[in-house]
């Protein structure tokens, strides 16, 4: 059974460049032989992350994110099952929250700071097919 998982959290360390590369890095590795495709948004010290897949995969995976000394304030925003994979073409795509248009962060948010603490699972899952939809996610792998 697939699942789809959303949560957001705040990076630890000051040096985001370096965390990121180091869950992208890690992401993948390990996401291609669990069968876990997603992306992860980063922007202003706060991730964003979908993660999709089997259920015992994604359950296990976000308890080690949880765990993961690089995130605080770890909250899951949206949790469904699901019959076919939005981001099956990334084993772990990202995206600058920070480059983003103001233009679509104002289309789901109220001001023009995305901040997906202050918006729903659903909203932000709307933002990230919309990215997904202008290309605006990159490291396809």
């Amino acid at each position: 059974m697939l699942v789809r998982l959303l949560y957001v959290s705040r990076a630890v360390e000051k040096d985001s460049a370096k965390v990121i590369e180091s869950i992208l890095e890690a992401s993948r590795s390990h996401n291609m032989g669990n069968g876990i495709t997603g992306v992860l948004c980063y922007g202003g010290g706060v991730f964003l992350q979908a993660i999709e897949g089997g259920r015992g995969a994604v359950n296990t995976l976000y308890n080690h994110i949880v765990a993961d000394a690089r995130h605080t304030d770890v909250v899951l925003l949206h949790y469904e099952e699901i019959t076919e994979r939005r981001f099956g073409g990334w084993t772990m795509g990202q995206v600058n929250l920070s480059k983003l248009n103001t233009s679509i962060v104002l289309k789901y948010s109220e001001r023009p700071e995305f901040d997906p603490y202050a918006v729903s699972g659903r909203v932000s899952l709307a933002l990230l097919e919309e990215l997904m939809a202008t290309a605006s996610i990159i490291g396809r792998a």
